[in-house]
């Protein structure tokens, strides 16, 4: 008997994997906030004998190195990898039992696309391939994305996806569950997953790096490639140098004329509140990230690296799962921190800001009177079809490219709201007047908005 048991990063849109039988497990690509493998491991009664790595990640800082060190786990990592700390070298065809006398067992196999290392690990049982974990190669009904590494290598890797693909296809059963890392919101997957789980079979039945010929798919594949998120380029070297364990106690707390203070002198200070709440009230300033949605990715993509970042938070709760999030991407401590409501982060004598909410009904009503539409969705969204007389700056270029928005009241959208209200607080802490379009593209064009095409 074994089990296999999916660890959700819902954050950074990834799944880690613990694998084991009745004594011993296998850890796959575990988040660096190693406590979620630790008790899912101790709550079944197994020790942690394997950490492995499909490849040196480059959307979020690796657990592996800490979660081997403190269970004693031998540490697999893909021999191709520069990396400045012992490990075992992994290469295509290495074996490992991972539990003695119980059949289970974990291969090898070379799947370069996503990385020039990347491989996957093929959990045996009693001689029977029963699941392929694939890292950032074969996902639900996508690849990895294969430009994350060289710019000069990203053909080529695309190139090696296809046949990676194709060798999974070739070498496991339909039956095989494929269990990828990426690929439910992480910017690591070329496109999206569409569903929950998959199987070789149904991959060969339906992913374009199976259905495809290599120059098609390859074609196809790098004319849809979004943008890459800044923070990426420092993690594949923290990955590669060895992360340092986790520090997630409480930062200091910060009164309001600390918070002044720091806001004074160029700092960030991000309210975690949700969107709804920060428009309604907050400290004049400050940028809103809710805490409840991609924080760590927007976060961390906007913020210049480095820039030491303030938290405020509704509660000692939010602020705790905050700092979780952030340490994964390498944001290890917040400069200092305070909870409550917005009326305690001011001094004495100073007013919240605040700004308007809106649908796109609302500016359907006001699209004659001269007001600046702004469209902070990815270029790729746009294609799909955008607000005529739409200005577009994507949310994680705006912080350096506020200057570009025309005079005038602006009304910023995304797709859903989020990204919006992220984009509104950065206008809105610049000095501009803004509202924020709260609301599902889709209702754009029913509102009676004209939404063309490029």
């Amino acid at each position: 008997m074994f089990f296999i048991e999916t660890l959700e990063v819902a954050g950074l849109g990834n799944r880690s994997y613990l694998a084991g039988g009745e004594r011993t497990a296998v850890a796959v690509d575990p988040p660096r906030d190693i406590e979620q493998v630790i008790t899912a491991a101790a709550r079944r009664g197994v020790r942690i004998s394997h950490v492995v790595e499909t490849h040196i990640h480059n959307d979020y800082v690796t657990g592996g190195l800490e979660l081997a060190r403190v269970t004693g786990a031998a540490y697999l990592v893909p021999a191709g990898a520069h990396v400045s700390y012992e490990r075992v070298p992994v290469h295509d065809g290495d074996r490992w039992e991972i539990e003695g006398g119980s059949g289970l067992v974990l291969r090898a196999l070379a799947t370069p696309g996503h990385t020039p290392h990347h491989t996957s690990y093929v959990l045996e049982a009693d001689g029977t391939e029963a699941a392929v974990f694939t890292g950032g190669s074969l996902l639900i009904g996508t690849v990895g994305r294969p430009d994350l590494v060289e710019p000069r290598l990203t053909e080529h890797l695309a190139r090696a996806q296809h046949a990676s693909a194709h060798r999974l296809a070739a070498e496991l059963p339909d039956e095989t569950a494929v269990l990828p890392t990426h690929g439910f919101g992480s910017f690591c997957s070329s496109s999206q997953a569409e569903g929950e789980s998959t199987t070789i079979g149904k991959e060969k039945a339906a992913n374009e790096a199976l259905t495809h010929d290599v120059d098609t798919f390859v074609a196809d594949l790098l004319a849809g490639l979004d943008d890459v998120p800044a923070y990426y380029a420092h993690m594949g070297p923290a990955n590669a140098n060895g992360p340092a364990p986790v520090d997630l106690t409480p930062p200091a707390v910060a009164d309001a004329e600390e918070i002044a203070d720091r806001l004074a002198a160029g700092e960030w200070v991000v309210d975690l509140r949700n969107r709804v709440a920060f428009a309604e009230g907050h400290l004049a300033g400050s940028f809103n990230f809710e805490a409840e949605g991609q924080l760590a990715t927007y976060l961390a993509w906007l913020i210049p690296w480095g820039k030491p970042v303030t938290l405020l938070a509704e509660s000692p709760e939010q602020l705790a799962a905050a700092q979780r999030e952030l340490v994964r991407v390498g944001i290890d401590r917040p400069a200092a921190a305070a909870t409550g409501e917005p009326a305690d982060w001011v001094r004495d004598g100073e007013a919240l800001a605040s700004f308007p909410r809106a649908t796109f009904a609302d500016l359907a009503a006001r699209s004659r009177d001269g007001v600046v539409v702004l469209d902070v969705r990815r270029a790729s969204e746009r294609a799909a079809g955008f607000i005529e007389g739409s200005v577009h700056i994507p949310v994680h270029a705006l912080h350096s490219r506020i200057g570009e928005v025309p005079a005038g009241q602006v009304w910023v959208h995304c797709a859903g709201g989020m990204r919006a209200a992220i984009a509104a607080s950065l206008l809105d802490a610049a000095g501009r007047e803004v509202v924020a379009v709260d609301d599902s593209f889709a209702s754009a064009e029913t509102a009676g908005l004209t939404v063309g095409a490029p």
